[in-house]
């Protein structure tokens, strides 16, 4: 066993170099610091301006949550969850426009990181610690960042793969004892499984998948059971993808790049996700500036992207992350991995959504359903999937390709997947903008 007792320090010792006006970097999803956040607001009174950047945060330290501490700390994300929206009126946080895989390059480009601390596997024999379940842009920073602290815990997973720094790239290592935040599995209801079932008819014998999580890529993955010599090149490995490798349904021997091998560039799901990855030969993770690269994604040819989205216009603009001009969620790798799918030799990418959503109606409090499939996307919607970009779209009620549509035949394609009760209004519409005669 490596001697690092030499890097150990405390949590009050790493909170003590934090000074006013630094910008702390976070590991992303799983990643988190988790010692390091539940205590951030104990310096508070003594650090104003404090920028901490995250991506998908999990942990709801106190920093977050107190107004009383609004003038120490800020955030800065790549991507909001829960924990970030119910603060967007406070004016605390603020979001980083990006596609992952140039996430870490493009901060860069920005500002200049004092501190990159994520959570990581204890040190192996060889002085290598290794990032529990992301590198989508850690070790970027860190080769960036003035200090580099390492929260290390022996519950975190050591998954294999360019995800690790050297003891001697680590400044300060603190020992922790937690195991990493789980995402429980979204069960699949009628909806996710007529989507998942018009993906899955779609996929062949040999496909390289992208998946992600949710009701929707659960559904997909439940109907992949049939299939055979699949691969695996995606962004976030999910307890989903694990059974279809343990069914042996998924064994990356038809990849031309990263053969017999099932690569990501994070892990979030179950404890069942994390003990499997462990130390697993057939798991790696990579930098995200290399996973979600467009151009090595497409290098394994067969490649299928399937991502959900919150609104498509009758053009095929894909809205993804946010709800007008509320920021929801963030971009990801939608755009990285929809683009390489498409360059891929007989690639595909999928867009997947619900046909309609129960939404609030502010005139009234309450609640009514509307078309997800619209005119125009609402003022302010961010665009996640260009209109150029897009290829297959799917809802419950079925899936048509845009790829290579002019925007009438994509305005009858999309109506014909809308719910029924909405159609008409929506050919009025079509009509009405010179969409389609």
């Amino acid at each position: 066993m490596v001697d690092y007792s030499r890097k150990l320090i405390t949590v009050d010792q790493a909170l003590g170099m934090v000074k006013s006006g630094d910008i702390l970097v976070m590991g992303m999803a799983a990643a988190e610091p988790y010692e390091f956040l539940m205590n951030l607001h104990r310096i508070a009174d003594r650090v104003q301006d404090v920028t901490i950047t995250n991506c998908l945060p999990t942990i709801p330290g106190e920093y977050l949550s107190n107004p009383d501490y609004f003038r120490s700390f800020r955030v800065d994300s790549w991507f909001y969850t829960p924990l970030l929206r119910q603060l967007q009126s406070t004016g605390r946080v603020s979001f980083i426009p990006n596609n992952l895989h140039f996430a870490g390059a493009k901060r860069l480009a920005a500002v200049h990181p004092n501190l990159l601390i994520s959570s990581a596997s204890m040190p192996d024999e060889e002085g290598r610690v290794y990032f529990s379940c992301s590198n989508v842009y850690e070790a970027e920073i860190a080769r960036a960042a003035d200090l580099v602290m390492l929260e290390i815990s022996p519950n975190i997973p050591r998954i294999r793969g360019e995800n690790f720094l050297y003891l001697d790239e680590v400044d300060y290592l603190i020992q922790a004892d937690y195991y990493l935040p789980e995402i429980a599995d979204a069960a699949s209801n009628e909806k996710d499984r007529a989507i998942g079932h018009f993906i899955a008819e779609h996929i062949q014998d040999g496909d390289c998948l992208q998946i992600g999580i949710g009701g929707i890529p659960n559904a997909v993955c439940e109907f992949l059971n049939e299939k055979h010599d699949l691969g695996i090149h995606t962004e976030m490995m999910t307890t989903g993808i694990m059974r279809l490798m343990r069914a042996g349904n998924i064994n990356n021997s038809k990849k031309q790049v990263d053969v017999g091998k099932s690569v990501c560039c994070f892990a979030l799901g179950t404890q069942e996700l994390y003990a499997y990855c462990h130390e697993n030969p057939l798991v790696e993770i990579g930098p995200g500036s290399r996973v979600n690269d467009p151009y090595i994604i497409a290098q394994n040819h067969n490649q299928v992207s399937i991502n959900t989205t919150i609104e498509v216009d009758l053009t095929g603009q894909c809205c993804s992350e946010s709800i007008g001009h509320v920021q929801y969620s963030g971009t990801g790798g939608q755009s990285d991995t929809a683009v390489g799918a498409q360059i891929s030799q007989n690639g595909r990418s999928f867009i997947a959504l619900y046909s309609t959503a129960m939404v609030k109606n502010p005139q009234t409090g309450g609640r009514e359903e509307v078309s997800k499939i619209v005119p125009f996307l609402k003022p302010g919607a961010a665009v996640s999937l260009s209109r150029n970009d897009v290829d297959f779209v799917v809802t419950e009620y079925g899936c048509v390709r845009l790829k290579g549509l002019p925007v009438s035949k994509r305005c009858e394609a999309l109506i014909s997947i809308a719910h029924p009760k909405y159609r008409d209004e929506l050919r009025e519409a079509a009509r009405q903008y010179s969409l389609w005669v």
